[in-house]
């Protein structure tokens, strides 16, 4: 039986996110931290105002989810592997012993700057509930075009996908969908456009930054979203991190493939539990629980009583 951690990616973020976290020595440290690097207050990333750009929804998330399990690590919770969903993989990274949390905070915030300099509006996402990717991808094609650019981003499961692109292709394919059956269409709250080619100059200027950085060979198991592969050589662990914002997410595949090496408790680190709920057909057998909404004993109590019955 093993333990995954999961960390959730930029939609799943809330205002007051960071001040939510627990009265614990560990979260201090982890934001005190955050403050030496960022020259500035990190809990004054997490406000309304503050989160309409990606940059802090990018810092916030990374900074709860290295925040959370290090609470975890100082009372021997542990997982025995990781993943993450898109700006969640640096977080992951970091739990796995494969990337040092300064640099991840340097790196977090040169993507979120990419990103809001490059698409500061206009852009976005929108999830497609009910339809499987065989029925969304001819939609796509239909709205797909040079002045109304659309793409498929995210495979979170068979009948949950995300798209990405400019707001007007994201409403008529929204339309288009609902005509073709969709059980529900919403926008999320990404203000970019996340896991398609229009972030490929962004991923190039990623890949430069990376080779400043010392990326280690992870000591847990780094479970790859976008490519729904486990990865242990530094290098390729670095080329996922520094490409995810311009590559699809297999999220589906990735839980499934996290199930099949063994994990039987799939826990969330903040914010949200969107991947909790995608866990659970996947994890029927087993649990799928999030941090918020569960007391840390029973964090506790759940992640012994795997590591026991190792």
């Amino acid at each position: 039986m093993s333990v995954l951690f999961t960390f959730p990616g930029q939609g799943s973020q809330r205002a007051g996110m960071l001040h939510t976290l627990p009265n614990h020595p560990q979260v201090r440290q982890t934001l005190e931290q955050a403050a030496d690097i960022l020259r500035r207050d990190p809990l004054q990333l997490d406000s309304s105002a503050a989160l309409a750009a990606s940059q802090s929804v990018q810092l916030c998330l990374l900074i709860a989810g290295v925040a959370m399990t290090r609470v975890l690590a100082a009372h021997d919770a542990q997982p025995d592997m990781v993943a993450g969903l898109s700006i969640g993989a640096y977080a992951a990274a970091v739990t796995a012993g494969a990337l040092a949390y300064d640099d991840a905070l340097r790196l977090v915030s040169l993507r979120g700057h990419l990103m809001d300099k490059r698409y500061p509006r206009g852009y976005g996402m929108a999830a497609i509930v009910g339809l499987e990717r065989y029925q969304l991808e001819p939609l796509i094609m239909r709205v797909h075009s040079d002045d109304t650019p659309i793409f498929l981003a995210n495979l979170n499961a068979k009948r949950q996908l995300v798209v990405a692109g400019i707001d007007s292709g994201l409403n008529m394919l929204m339309r288009l969908a609902t005509k073709a059956g969709a059980n529900k269409v919403e926008r999320l709250s990404v203000s970019v456009p996340s896991h398609c080619p229009l972030f490929q100059e962004e991923a190039s200027m990623m890949q430069k930054a990376f080779a400043d950085v010392v990326v280690e060979r992870p000591h847990l198991t780094y479970l790859s979203s976008s490519f729904a592969r486990a990865l242990h050589d530094p290098a390729l662990i670095a080329d996922d991190l520094a490409g995810n914002l311009a590559r699809q997410v297999h999220w589906d595949e990735t839980s499934q493939l996290a199930w099949e090496r063994g994990a039987r408790l799939a826990v969330e680190m903040p914010s949200g539990a969107t991947l909790t709920n995608l866990a659970l057909p996947i994890f029927a057998d087993g649990y799928a629980v999030s941090c918020e909404g569960n007391r840390l004993e029973t964090l506790l109590t759940l992640i012994a009583r795997e590591q026991e019955a190792r």
